[in-house]
């Protein structure tokens, strides 16, 4: 993990003015739909006009020159040795499908994951357990001794692929042992494979010393800041070398493969599909560029969110906004990374959604559990906002 004492000098609305134009609007949902920056939308017109004027030839630029970018900049920003090892697709639903497909292993695969991940592994997973194709274990994600009760469980055995979040997306606890994890895996099984979506550009994170043995899955539509159609998978290589779901573009390249058989490439883009619309990786190189050339780390955004989630907190804490005082703060500040987003559980999180979106707030609920997420565009100004629209909330 990387750790640097750095800050964002004010917040940086001037990157994101189309965005925050928006009438009557105070969006406090960094972390759900992350506001796009000015440049994606250049960004997007390119895609369009090279649409328009290269025709088919659009691929060669696409595949041949923003493709590779996107690929660098996962690289650099994780710390991978090659930036082979990342594949790109619509969204992280797809990727997983696909990962699943190349572990071939007799069915049920035996899985350990936690109850706590995301739609796109939970919703897939309870499917695939209906089916038969995989038998799940389960870790309660609210356990105080998450970390050492999913390590033990993990080392004891008997599981084909293990499943977990960096940064859980409804309670915003890090997971800061999930890299640990590695220690258990190898080509042959068990498979790691961590959700990095909350983490990436979230939570400073290098994978250098564990890159060659899990998986890595995030993508760009939140605090990459380029919406849609930018999900990325890291593969390690040797893992996986022929998924049975597999589209064509999967090869080109170097290919092997049994003699007469299907061909497959050797680096990540084992695991490409077919043809997809390229305008998400134009904008996520775009919003890349644009973090690297304004000196924005990731380091320094989390440190400017903490400092002012510390300033929300405080008001919270001091009655300055309104019912938020009565709910029970799931990820408060502590030692080591923190999540880009407060969660604040409380029976009427629905309610108050509400009656803050009739104010022009936004923010967003899971289940019982209202989330807050700050990024470089807030500042004390919003915060202070926030907290007036809080005070009037129903009790």
């Amino acid at each position: 993990m990387v750790a640097e004492d750095q800050a964002v000098s004010g917040a940086r609305k001037d990157l994101f003015s189309r965005a925050l134009s928006a009438p009557g609007r105070l969006h406090m949902a960094a972390h759900s739909h992350h506001l796009w920056p000015d440049v994606t939308l250049a960004a997007q017109i390119e895609a369009w006009e090279d649409a328009a004027v290269l025709a088919d030839h659009k691929w060669d630029k696409a595949l041949g020159q923003v493709y590779p970018a996107a690929q660098a900049l996962v690289a650099r920003e994780l710390s991978l040795p090659s930036p082979d090892t990342v594949v790109f697709a619509p969204n992280t639903h797809v990727l997983l499908t696909g990962l699943l497909s190349a572990l071939e292993r007799p069915r049920p695969i035996r899985v350990l994951a936690t109850d706590g991940e995301f739609h796109s592994f939970r919703r897939q997973a309870a499917r695939w357990t209906e089916a038969g194709l995989i038998a799940p274990t389960l870790i309660d994600s609210a356990a105080p001794d998450l970390a050492e009760r999913f390590l033990a469980t993990a080392r004891e055995g008997g599981f084909d692929l293990i499943f977990a979040s960096h940064v859980f997306f409804k309670t915003g606890r890090v997971f800061a042992r999930v890299w640990d994890l590695a220690d258990l895996a190898g080509p042959e099984g068990p498979w790691v494979v961590v959700d990095g979506y909350h983490g990436f550009r979230a939570v400073p994170t290098d994978l250098s010393a564990v890159a060659d043995r899990i998986f890595y899955v995030a993508g760009g539509y939140k605090y990459a800041m380029a919406g849609e159609g930018a999900a990325f998978l890291h593969a390690p290589p040797g893992f996986g070398p022929r998924p049975v779901q597999t589209g064509w573009y999967a090869e080109f390249g170097d290919l092997e493969g049994p003699p007469g058989g299907v061909g497959y490439a050797r680096d990540a883009s084992r695991f490409l599909g077919a043809t997809f619309d390229p305008s998400g990786l134009y904008r996520f190189v775009a919003a890349g560029r644009m973090l690297e050339a304004e000196g924005l780390s990731t380091a320094a955004m989390a440190a400017h969110a903490t400092r002012l989630q510390a300033r929300l907190l405080a008001a919270i804490a001091a009655g300055e906004a309104g019912p938020l005082s009565e709910a029970k703060i799931l990820n408060p500040p502590g030692e080591g990374p923190q999540a880009r987003f407060l969660a604040l559980r409380h029976q009427k999180a629905s309610a108050w959604k509400q009656a803050l979106a009739e104010k022009g707030v936004v923010v967003d609920v899971r289940d019982d559990v209202l989330r807050v997420g700050l990024s470089i565009y807030h500042d004390e100004a919003d915060i202070a906002a926030f907290r007036a629209a809080c005070a009037g909330l129903p009790d």
